[in-house]
């Protein structure tokens, strides 16, 4: 494959694994480019400190460990939240939006160093490729994607030892895991391997934010998680940054196994594909949101925008973030949870959320009008005139389909 002999500089993606580095040094062989690493810390864990050293000892001209936490919860977390979205039933997102903001911030590296590409290791059957792509492009049309699976004959794990082995690139080969993963704050992601067999149970193991729901606590936890406008902005009463809030939850929700899931999913590029996800403190704060949106939000509003939710966990997970009917969507979303406004009381016992109660100033719910004892706010005998008219085209369908006689008057159906 002919490289493109423009390309001087590049702004590389960089984890600090094999992968990474092994790209480092192949694109600074096969364009002859200067390399500035860039890591992005969305909270997953140590592997950031260590991926600025390792990249300039890989050769990078320069190096970027970037903290994107707050951007990341504030920015991305907290508008899928509001949205209610979760794809295909299951999944709620975590690695698909986390891609767009690191996106971003290469955008913004590649502009100050006068960067002529920028790259990345996702492979060629993957969704994160999308995702990294249409999120550059819809920010700068004209940058150039250097995506190293998709052009070199390196053909796996194997292969990327035996090319840092021959060139001395520094990294730490160790036995592979049955499984590949990726984590931030919001959640980890586990595919490949072992996992690639549907019918094969995950690793008991696996899991690193959530305890075996069996070896959970035997007693149960009440937590409440207050909200403001839809966003999540205490746990038990305490105030917390956003930041702090999900950690917190992450916490609260991880020692009572609860988050753990295991789907078969359709990836954007056509196959399908088994995942596990691990969200402890998002379903917290899903299911949490939902409560109090339950008694806040108007019902054909509720209907409308439960509609567009498959639309808009659609648009998220296949990577058109920065598209314009992802924005649209999420202001109108956004406008919707102006009353979303209360506070939820939640069970986490065994790996279970189960919601207890609910409470907002903005409270469509009505005691006098719901209550089943005697009320002066609604007249029972409304609900005769009421069923009748809707019940009219059900009846005229059933006497058509008895016989083939002509149709009763209307009077028949409604006096």
């Amino acid at each position: 494959m002919k490289r493109d002999s423009t390309i001087k500089k590049v702004v590389l993606a960089y984890s600090g694994g094999l992968d990474t580095s092994v790209i480092l040094e192949w694109i600074k062989e096969e364009y002859g480019a200067e390399i500035i690493a860039f890591t992005a810390d969305v909270g997953q864990g140590e592997e950031v400190s260590e991926a600025k050293e390792k990249a300039l000892a890989t050769g990078a001209a320069k190096a970027y460990a970037v903290d994107l936490m707050k951007e990341f919860v504030e920015d991305f977390v907290f508008p899928v939240l509001r949205a209610g979205a979760i794809y295909e039933g299951y999944y709620l997102l975590g690695t698909s939006f986390a891609r767009p903001l690191i996106a971003k911030k290469m955008v913004e590296i590649a502009e100050r160093e006068g960067a002529d590409a920028i790259a990345h290791g996702a492979t060629g059957k993957g969704n994160d490729q999308v995702r990294f792509e249409l999120s550059s492009y819809a920010l700068k049309p004209d940058i150039k994607v250097i995506a190293p699976w998709r052009e070199w004959d390196l053909k796996g794990r194997e292969d990327c030892i035996n090319y840092a082995q021959a060139r001395d690139i520094p990294v730490s080969v160790t036995k592979e895991k049955p499984y590949s993963m990726d984590a931030n704050l919001f959640h980890i992601s586990y595919e490949g391997g072992i996992l690639e067999d549907p019918w094969a149970a995950p690793p008991k193991d696996m899991w690193r934010l959530t305890v075996d729901p069996e070896d959970a606590p035997d007693v149960a936890e009440l937590v409440t998680i207050d909200f403001e406008k839809g966003n999540p902005v205490a746990i038990n009463g305490d105030k917390l940054e956003p930041v702090a809030l999900l950690k917190k939850a992450n916490e609260l929700a991880g020692k009572h196994g609860v988050g753990r899931v295991d789907i078969v999913e359709n990836r954007f590029v056509g196959m399908k594909s088994r995942g596990c996800y691990e969200t402890p403190g998002g379903t917290l704060l899903y299911h949490a949101h939902k409560a109090v949106e339950s008694i806040t939000l108007d019902r054909q509003v509720m209907q409308l925008r439960d509609e567009i939710i498959p639309k808009y966990a659609s648009a998220v997970y296949n990577g058109f973030w920065y598209a314009p009917e992802r924005e649209v969507m999420q202001r109108l979303m956004d406008d919707i949870q102006t009353a979303v406004t209360g506070t939820a009381k939640l069970k986490l016992y065994k790996g279970s959320v189960t919601v207890l109660g609910r409470k907002s100033p903005n409270s469509f719910y009505r005691q006098d009008v719901v209550t089943f004892e005697e009320d002066n706010v609604y007249d029972q005998t409304d609900a005769d005139g009421f069923i009748k008219l809707n019940a009219l085209r059900l009846r005229i369908a059933a006497q058509l389909e008895a016989d083939d006689s002509e149709p009763l008057p209307l009077s028949h159906y409604i006096e």
